[in-house]
């Protein structure tokens, strides 16, 4: 064993408290594992007092209750605001014990009173129905991490750090976890960390040696190689190992101690001033500890070892109904903490024991930084005026879609500022602001980064507030714990890669989704992921760059958080940019090309159809709002939109007779009917946009899938006939990769042709022309490496009704 010279004494009076304390975390984690009755051991256990069902992790859950334990020591004695996460999230049962012994669980949850009744109530309803749910999950006091799918942790607890210069975030990080890549480049933290104006994250490495069925790669590696690599990512580990509490338990503190004053130390150092130490990066204190797993349950069951293993990762004792040594030895574990000197005649918690908590808002388990909406303060949103893209006439000018965005978080930039260089608004991106046309926030910040500066780099220092790191699942979990701690931001990737942290955004649905329905967690920003270089338009990459899959991942999430959003130009982007960053409890997923797109609607239009979700568009109808259409022609994304367009004057062209209407939908989950999501379409108001009975031909930006998922049910919605992305793409020209997935303009006028109630004069001339003109483009293109010049300079031209 090792360890640091803490700052203060650990009396043996006080280690006898923490490790009651400790048993009764012990206790009442097992109890919720096991037990529906007698939970305080008042008479013989009998297997009727024992669930029928054992769900639970006991595996993780006492190196978890006893870190606990003593940084709530290390809280009283420094002062200070902490978040404790765990990434095993397994020990659900663990932080649920000390939510419920510091009190704040039946402040929360007064139906669970802090009596033996609670206690019951406590057990009964672990992994129930109409319980709650095995994790660290959002109904649990203190959580900002549910844990259920692992490599999360760390990000998280850099996101609630960033710009939060009081709090100490402790990370617990399981050995199991620390073999997934998310939680590897988490590691990088210390580059992005700065101690003028961020908070502190404290990892605690914890190596109990083994996942579910077998070794863990760091449960296997000597602490010297252990301590080497996570001093070469910015950390200064200490190792505390042992199997004797009372030996642990003194180690471990020291080491908590110690860490809590380097950190502040080196916290005063950078905040005095503008020197050296604010400028670089540091080793920060980190703390490896290995302990046994399952450590004080049943050593030794059916003549197998389980403490130590992998075998007490679940349930150490199961099959009890058939095997009656099985339930003697559960009882024997349980009275082995002596619950009778924990818990008085009423099954409250000993006095001296309680005592132990922080006071109030300082406790793990109802500090406000684990519910952030009740630190969130609104955006000081500014008018859009001043962004507005000049839009004379629809379809004519070509601007960079994502640029009126940039500007905006640019002055949310300038707005949040504190004088110590923090604020409440970031914008987290892979290496790809300027690419995605975001570059206006560089005017107001830089790149964050702690490392060596060179002569050579521009636009990058440790002041800087602009996160950039190469992997989608740091932005995505940095973001989230910035946001689940009561800020605002943005994370902006590339389309096709967002899918790469795809589940982790499920998972924060989730989280959202069970949140609203818990009247103590107070509303946090929402999630807002902004994807451009989009399939259609990669121009310097190829089919690995185009998917539009995050589209289909989220439509089917809960309704209540969830939206989709399909800006067509520059002021639609702008509009939705601000609602989106206005909005809360939301998911919001915004898919906007970079490139110079053709402009259609000004800001107050904008304003107008984003709130409607869809419209029609008049200006490119040749059928009057009055008349029923022989077709409708619709779209939804910006190149859709532009291809939809050229069919549309290519029809009114060729056959002036057809009568069609025009209709965009910016916001996808109108699609939806009204009792399957907020925002979702009467089936009067849809049949009113899209008619009861004509063709629908559609163009989309993504899997046309999904559309067909989002109109069943609505009447007769194999009228509806979809072209999107069909997995055809390479590096082309742009107007190459429509016609490859065929969704080309000649394509459209050629399904609306096919569909249309009558078949008008010239038809037959304008499929011939369609077919020529795509022979025509296949030959170009290879000659001249480039569109036909009329199709890549094509401008809306109006239709003469």
């Amino acid at each position: 064993m090792s360890e640091r010279e803490g700052t203060s004494t650990y009396p043996s009076t006080d280690l006898d408290l923490d490790l009651r304390w400790w048993a009764a975390a012990n206790y009442l984690t097992i109890g919720q594992i096991y037990l529906r009755d007698n939970a305080l051991l008042r008479e013989p256990l009998v297997l009727d007092h024992v669930k029928p069902r054992l769900l639970g992790h006991w595996g993780t859950s006492p190196g978890l209750s006893m870190l606990y334990a003593l940084l709530n020591r290390v809280i009283r004695e420094r002062d200070g605001n902490w978040v404790y996460v765990t990434g095993p999230g397994h020990g659900g049962p663990a932080l649920v014990a000390a939510a419920w012994l510091e009190g704040t669980y039946t402040e929360v949850y007064p139906h669970v009173t802090d009596d033996a009744e609670g206690i019951r109530t406590l057990f009964r309803q672990f992994s129930s129905p109409g319980g709650v749910p095995s994790h660290v999950s959002v109904q649990t006091p203190g959580s900002i991490h549910e844990g259920g799918e692992l490599g999360y942790a760390l990000a998280h607890a850099a996101g609630a750090a960033f710009d939060n210069p009081d709090l100490v975030v402790a990370c617990v990080v399981g050995d199991g976890e620390a073999e997934t890549g998310p939680l590897a480049a988490s590691w990088r933290l210390p580059t992005f960390l700065n101690p003028r104006r961020d908070g502190a994250v404290l990892p605690i490495l914890h190596l109990n040696g083994y996942k579910i069925a077998g070794p863990t790669v760091l449960g296997r590696t000597s602490d010297e190689d252990v301590e080497a690599y996570l001093r070469s990512q910015g950390w200064d580990p200490v190792t505390v190992a042992g199997d004797d509490p009372r030996e642990v338990f003194p180690a471990l503190l020291a080491a908590l101690r110690s860490a809590h004053d380097s950190i502040r130390s080196l916290q005063a150092e950078a905040r005095a001033g503008d020197g050296p130490s604010a400028r670089v990066r540091h080793q920060w204190p980190a703390v490896v500890l290995r302990t046994p797993k399952g450590w004080t349950g049943p050593a030794v069951v059916d003549g197998i070892q389980v403490e130590g293993t992998n075998l007490s990762h679940q349930v150490p004792l199961s099959g009890l109904a058939e095997n009656p040594e099985h339930l003697r030895m559960l009882e024997q574990w349980l009275r082995s903490y002596d619950p009778a000197s924990l818990f008085d005649a009423d099954g409250r918690l000993a006095p001296e024991l309680r005592a132990l908590a922080p006071e109030g808002r300082r406790r793990m388990s109802a500090t406000p930084y684990a519910n952030g909406g009740l630190l969130r303060e609104e955006l000081p949103m500014p008018a859009l005026d001043g962004y507005e893209v000049d839009v004379d006439a629809p379809g004519v000018a070509m601007v960079e879609n994502t640029v009126t965005a940039g500007r905006l978080m640019r002055d949310l930039y300038a707005a949040t500022a504190r004088p110590d260089g923090g604020g409440s608004f970031r914008l987290f991106c892979p290496d790809e602001t300027a690419s995605n046309r975001l570059q206006a926030v560089f005017e107001e910040t830089d790149r964050c980064f702690m490392g060596p500066i060179l002569d050579t780099d521009s636009g990058i220092g440790p002041d800087g507030r602009v996160m950039e790191v190469l992997s989608e699942h740091l932005c995505e979990g940095w973001l989230e714990g910035y946001l689940l701690t009561g800020r605002h931001g943005v994370f902006a990737t590339y389309e096709a890669f967002a899918m790469v942290s795809a589940s982790m955004a499920i998972q924060h649905v989730k989280w959202l989704q069970h949140a609203q329905t818990l009247p103590w967690r107070a509303s946090v920003s929402s999630l807002n992921v902004l994807l451009t270089s989009t399939c259609w338009r990669n121009d310097h990459n190829g089919f690995s760059h185009q998917g539009p899959g995050l589209i289909d991942s989220l439509i089917p999430l809960a309704p209540d958080v969830v939206r989709v959003w399909l800006p067509p130009d520059a002021n639609t982007t702008l509009s939705i940019t601000d609602h989106c960053l206005r909005s809360v409890d939301h998911v919001n997923l915004i898919v906007v090309d970079k490139q110079k797109h053709l402009q259609y609607l000004t800001l107050e239009e904008a304003h107008r159809h984003c709130a409607r979700g869809a419209g029609v568009w008049e200006w490119a109808s040749t059928a009057t709002a009055e008349e029923t259409p022989d077709i409708v022609i619709a779209c939804a994304g910006d190149v859709p939109t532009q291809e939809a367009l050229a069919a549309a004057e290519l029809l009114h062209e060729h056959v002036p007779d057809l009568r069609f209407r025009f209709v965009n939908v910016v916001d996808l989950m109108a699609l939806l009917p009204e009792g399957d999501h907020p925002h979702g379409y009467t089936d009067s108001q849809f049949d009113d946009l899209f008619t009861a009975d004509r063709h629908v031909v559609f163009a989309f930006h993504g899997y046309p899938r999904a559309v067909h998922q989002l109109v069943h049910g609505r009447s007769n919605p194999g009228r509806f006939h979809v072209r999107g992305f069909s997995e055809q793409g390479t590096t082309t020209t742009p107007f190459d990769m429509v016609v490859l997935n065929r969704m080309s303009r000649f394509h459209l006028a050629k399904e609306v042709l096919r569909r249309a109630t009558a078949r008008p004069r010239g038809w037959q001339d304008l499929l011939a022309l369609c077919d020529a003109r795509l022979a025509e483009h296949e030959t170009w293109i290879r000659e001249h490496l480039s569109d036909l010049p009329d199709i890549s300079a094509w401008t809306w031209g109006g239709l003469d009704r």
